[in-house]
């Protein structure tokens, strides 16, 4: 078993999610403007972005060891993207970020941190345009690994990126060849390939159809391109170790204060308050949530000059697959754009230490497995012809969230309009909805407006 970083246990005040980059990149493509400067933005990104030939090189470790739980089959022309997330402090090369880019982050320099993907969510887009299904995979989910030599044992989700990056890399110098770029791109690719498999078997036999590897950086370059962004948390909180010092209640932030939104996952203020890595993944999906309604309201992406500028930064810290066609996903996500997506967090047993002392999730296999099954899945409706309405039967009850109905209440809060003495109609001011609140990380997160979080 290789011992070269992989499977250490990493400083958990140093890691974050960074999910949300990719789909961010996506929305951008679709919702900045008309199809010309779709192709634009779709060509400059494609010429700046690194490929990748993991996904064939996982698609043939995959066949030379198949999941004996294939229990997702492939569904027509749906299509799943794994997002990755990497703990580097480097950039798609290898190199040190630059030091106000390392400031700004507030994560370390790069002599923390390592090929971990502590970002995995995979991203499923019907290509029928209904509702598309985000599911975050907590990073410490204790599964067997696969997708290359000696793979099988057990160690955290987020480790089979380092191990196949330490094992194809030691296999090349033990070769004799070079440590250059080359042999480190190699390994790149192999550290991809292995979690693209060990997710794939996770989720039981899976088929990714692409996939999008993010730096800290890219989401940065992101996170400066759309902000302030309105966010909300429950109540006060701060933590040193992220830079997280928001008050309860909706505010804007900065991209600064972007990183240290996403990357809490403890209260150094009260010890009391029970805010965990998994929290942290609400508050990623929350993010995300957060962004698509605010691009969908105020149509950010205006500024065509800035976004050039951004896409061509963002590009330089991101991997996808040689297939990946940005403008065709960018037409067939556009569901995303209106909140037609909900977020869910795979469940787990509890907390547990792996034989090497590591702290771990303990999962029930079956239960994460069906549970992707219903996800991607599900199972049609039944179709029952609606109920006549009975003679003299009392009204259904109105949602408190609904439209008034009555003209008198239509003059009035959202959609109506106020009149004057003379009977002139004046237009009303709009009263906002409520954020929609999420005391935990469990149950699935709702696209569409700005969501309340811990």
């Amino acid at each position: 078993m290789p011992t070269s970083g992989g499977g250490a246990e990493r400083p958990r005040r140093l890691t974050w999610r960074r999910a949300l980059l990719a789909v961010c990149i996506v929305l951008v493509l679709v919702v900045v403007g008309g199809a010309v400067y779709v192709t634009q933005l779709a060509a400059r990104f494609n010429s700046n972005v690194h490929r990748s030939d993991a996904l064939a090189r996982a698609a043939t470790e995959q066949a030379a060891s198949p999941s004996p739980s294939a229990v997702v089959p492939k569904l027509a022309k749906d299509t799943n993207i794994l997002i990755m997330g990497l703990d580097s402090r480097l950039d798609e090369n290898g190199q040190p970020l630059p030091q106000d880019i390392q400031n700004a982050l507030h994560a370390g320099d790069d002599s923390v941190g390592f090929y971990n993907a502590n970002v995995l969510m995979l991203v499923h887009i019907p290509a029928d345009g209904s509702k598309s299904t985000a599911i975050s995979i907590p990073r410490d989910d204790y599964v067997e690994t696969a997708g290359f030599p000696g793979a099988g044992f057990m160690a955290k989700v987020k480790e089979a990126y380092s191990y196949g990056f330490a094992v194809e890399q030691q296999t090349l110098l033990d070769q004799g060849k070079p440590n250059d770029d080359a042999t480190y791109q190699s390994a790149r690719d192999a550290g991809r390939a292995a979690e693209i498999a060990t997710v794939s078997r996770f989720l039981g036999g899976v088929q990714i159809d692409h996939f999008v590897e993010v730096t800290m950086v890219a989401f940065y370059e992101v996170a400066l391109a759309i902000q302030p962004i309105t966010v909300c948390v429950l109540r006060d909180t701060q933590d040193t170790f992220s830079g997280a010092d928001f008050k309860a209640g909706v505010q804007q932030i900065d991209a600064q204060q972007a990183m240290a939104f996403v990357r809490q996952r403890r209260d150094t203020s009260d010890p009391t308050y029970d805010f965990t890595d998994l929290d942290r993944s609400r508050r990623q999906q929350a993010f995300i949530v957060s962004v698509l309604h605010q691009l969908k309201q105020a149509g950010t992406f205006t500024n065509l000059p800035k976004m050039e500028a951004v896409l061509d930064a963002v590009s330089k810290n991101m991997a996808v697959d040689r297939g990946l066609d940005l403008l065709q996903l960018a037409q067939q996500a556009n569901s995303l754009t209106g909140g037609n997506i909900s977020f869910t967090t795979l469940p787990i047993l509890g907390f547990g230490t792996s034989p090497e002392g590591a702290s771990i999730n303990l999962v029930d296999l079956a239960q994460i497995q069906g549970m992707v099954r219903d996800l991607l899945a599900p199972a049609p409706a039944p179709t029952t012809a609606p109920s006549p309405t009975l003679a003299g039967a009392s009204p259904a009850p109105v949602s408190p969230t609904a439209a008034p109905t009555s003209s008198e209440d239509s003059s009035q809060g959202t959609g109506g309009a106020a009149a004057t003495a003379d009977g002139t109609p004046q237009p009303a001011t709009p009263t906002p909805s409520p954020a929609p609140t999420y005391t935990t990380w469990e149950g699935a997160l709702q696209g569409g407006a700005v969501p309340c979080v811990k």
